[in-house]
Parts: structure tokens; C-alpha cells; sequence
């Protein structure tokens, strides 16, 4: 019996979201608390592919992961019919929430393709971006690149893909801001706002290339007083241009406000914006109250 599994982990993104569909780098990380698992059997007598989904949020996948196997059978260009065995999804990543539930979906499902010989090898990050094109209309690929790879990436759509060197840990943390971002919708809102206004859009991308620029160098460097200030100023910044995109809205702006009483130094949404989860940075350990809402990046 022909047996493969595989482990994908969720991301965040420190700076570059939506810019980096238009040059901009952008900063990602693996999230290690929130991984999918696929595990797969093949008996010898198997005639059909049957699904099994585990996990806290494995049952949220019911309805994507045949319309992605679907759209990589076409892509393959080979019948459905020749996917047969027990394949088993077990994921503790929420879907929709700014987690790359999506693309660490696509990822696991091309690395299988890949273990029964229908994607190569040099073809797998190409192939799980545009099976990531169904969730959110044009992939920028970076949620495929850290999916893939596992580290923190320097990435840039079509260039560099480098991984990042990190001379300290800052203490920060993610957190859900009580609403569910919806990424094509935000994705569509700031191309909206570029079309009517492509001056400031190109301004606001310049602020986000630069906010990066700053939480690259703040990470990089072992001076870590210098560097907190600088990592700091480079997330208000990227929180900035959120705000000025429209994304920041309700109940993103009152987490974000209340992480801030709390104690947090610097606050961004994280991901899509429009809701999902927010990037709080700390200087100390957050207080014992507010732990059991934070998860550790």
C-alpha cells in the first residue's frame, strides 16, 4: 500500500500586503501553532477518492478541496477518476481569517500531486499559485512561497525570494480582530481606490515598499534597542497605509485600540485587512489577562 503525508504551516505577513501584487516585497512568516496535515493510503483494490477531514477547522474545507482538485485535474489535463485512495486533511487553520488556509491548502494538495507524479518538481510553486487564483482572483504567490518553504521570506511577486536572516525575536503576536476579513473583497476595494486616485495609490504603495524597508533592516540588525525602534516605526507606518486604504474600519480599529491600552508598542492588521487578524509588537511579555486572545509568531 502506497502511503505519503505532509505538514504546511499557516503565515503571517509583517509589511507588503496587497502592494505586493504590484512590485512591492513583502515580509512573511511561517505560523507553527496552525498547520495542515495531509496524510494519504492507497490500497491496492482503491477505485475512488475518499476524504476525511479532522481538526478544529478541518470540516471548513468541505467545500474547497474538491474545486481545487478539480481545477488541478484540468490543469494536468487528467481525468479526476485517476485520484484514488484515502486522502486525510487535518488542519488547526481557520479559513478566511488572514491565515493561508488557502494557500497552505493548495501547497499540501500540489505536494501530493507532486508524490503521485503529475506535478514536477520545478513546477510546484507556479502550479499551487494559480490553484490558489480561485480564492482570491490574482495569487501574488507570497502566502504559496512561505507555505512552501516554511521560513521567513523576503519575497517580491516574479523576483527575489530570499530567506530572512533575523538577528533577534521581537515579542509579537497575532490576534483576531472579531471579524472576518474577506481577502478578494479587500483586494478588489484598494485596486478600486488605485483606479480612481493612481497618484496616491502609487504614494501609498512608496509608504508600504518603505515601512518594509524599515522592518526588514529593524530584524536584520543585532542592535536590538535601535532595531525595536526602528521595527516599530516601520509597522505604524504599514498600519498607516491600511488605514488610508479603507481597511481598518470597526472592529479592526477597536481591537487594534485596545491592544494599545493594554500595553502594545506598535499595531497592524495582518493579511487582508477589513478584519481577520491584527500584528501586535510588545517590549515585555503582554499581561497575563490578555494571553489566552494572543497567538505567539
Amino acid at each position: 500500500m502506497k502511503t505519503y503525508s505532509t505538514q504546511v504551516p499557516g503565515k503571517w505577513i509583517l509589511a507588503g500586503e496587497h502592494a505586493v501584487l504590484r512590485g512591492v516585497p513583502a515580509l512573511v512568516f511561517p505560523l507553527r501553532s496552525r498547520v495542515l496535515d495531509l496524510s494519504y493510503a492507497c490500497p491496492t483494490n482503491a477505485q475512488s477518492l475518499n476524504l476525511y477531514l479532522h481538526g478544529e477547522h478541518g470540516e471548513e474545507l468541505q467545500l474547497l478541496v474538491w474545486g481545487v482538485l478539480e481545477r488541478a485535474c484540468e490543469l494536468k489535463k487528467v481525468p479526476r477518476s485517476l485520484l484514488v485512495g484515502e486522502l486525510t486533511l487535518k488542519s488547526s487553520i481557520p479559513v478566511g481569517a488572514g491565515m493561508g488556509a488557502s494557500a497552505a491548502l493548495c501547497v499540501a494538495l500540489t505536494k501530493w500531486l507532486n508524490y503521485l507524479g503529475i506535478v514536477k518538481e520545478e513546477e510546484m510553486f507556479e502550479f499551487a499559485r494559480t490553484l490558489e487564483n480561485l480564492f482570491h482572483g490574482e495569487s501574488s504567490g507570497v502566502d504559496i512561497a512561505v507555505s512552501l518553504s516554511g521560513q521567513g521570506l523576503h519575497y517580491e511577486r516574479g523576483g527575489e525570494r530570499k530567506v530572512l536572516d533575523l538577528q533577534w525575536t521581537p515579542h509579537w503576536y497575532i490576534s483576531y480582530s472579531g471579524q472576518r476579513g474577506v481577502t478578494l473583497e479587500c483586494v478588489n476595494k484598494v485596486k478600486g481606490f488605485i483606479a480612481k486616485n493612481p497618484e496616491l495609490g502609487s504614494a501609498i504603495d512608496g509608504q508600504m515598499r518603505n515601512a518594509v524597508a524599515m522592518c526588514e533592516k529593524a530584524l536584520t540588525d543585532p542592535d536590538e534597542p535601535k532595531s525595536l525602534e526602528l521595527l516599530k516605526a516601520g509597522i505604524e507606518s504599514a498600519s498607516e497605509v491600511f488605514e488610508r486604504w479603507g481597511l481598518t474600519e470597526g472592529a479592526p480599529q477597536n481591537h487594534m485600540e485596545m491592544l494599545k491600552k493594554a500595553g502594545a508598542v506598535a499595531v497592524k492588521p495582518t493579511g487582508s485587512g477589513g478584519g481577520g487578524y491584527v500584528l501586535s509588537l510588545w517590549t515585555t511579555q503582554p499581561p497575563e489577562e490578555l494571553l489566552s486572545q494572543l497567538i505567539p509568531c
